[in-house]
């Protein structure tokens, strides 16, 4: 009986020193639950592939954006305006990125014109990124310097947020190689 119970208690004894270790093994993980992406349109991304959430987040921003076929239309300004490289190249930055949904928004006589004028263009496209890398924690209630110069903000809570009041965020905090992404539902424009 005495054995018994000398083993009953070092498998408690065991049992008891595995519980913090246990339990520190599953708190990075909420944690990490904290960086997903997040947003109704979150759902409508491929499961695998290159435009997935894992392929996104082996390659560049710029490229990455090419395997989403939703971003199509920003795929295509980007490159008129010469921007892949310099996205491609950026460390730890943020793109609000306009939907094929948000570009449409706009009359194509304008969009045309402005996809016509590489000066504009570029002006609108370097509003739409941060120089530093901005998580769902920061959207709430955050004011930003773009590329460009001029400043964005964002507020909300919980998987709500609105880009200058207006754009809302539809899928966020996807990561890229170098970047985090937001989906927006909305071409943000600059101040003149």
């Amino acid at each position: 009986m005495t054995a018994h119970r000398a083993r009953s208690q070092a498998l408690i004894a065991a049992a008891a020193l595995a519980l913090p270790l246990t339990l520190a093994a599953v708190a990075p993980a909420a944690a990490d639950d904290m960086d997903e992406p997040f947003g109704p349109a979150c759902a409508s991304v491929p499961k695998d592939g290159a435009g997935s959430f894992d392929g996104m987040a082996e390659d560049p921003v710029a490229t990455a954006a090419s395997h989403n076929p939703e971003l199509s239309t920003l795929v295509t300004a980007v490159k008129k305006a010469g921007l892949v490289d310099t996205l491609n190249n950026a460390d730890d930055i943020t793109v609000f990125a306009p939907t094929n949904d948000a570009f449409a928004k706009i009359p194509k006589a304008d969009l045309d014109k402005v996809l016509n004028d590489k000066e504009q263009l570029t002006k609108i496209l370097t509003y739409h990124v941060v120089d530093d890398e901005i998580g769902k924690d920061q959207l709430a209630d955050g004011s930003f310097t773009t590329m460009e110069g001029s400043k964005l903000t964002t507020d909300g809570s919980k998987d709500a947020y609105k880009v200058n009041g207006t754009a809302n965020v539809v899928c966020g905090d996807v990561a890229t190689s170098n970047a985090t992404v937001h989906i927006i539902d909305s071409v943000l424009m600059p101040k003149s």
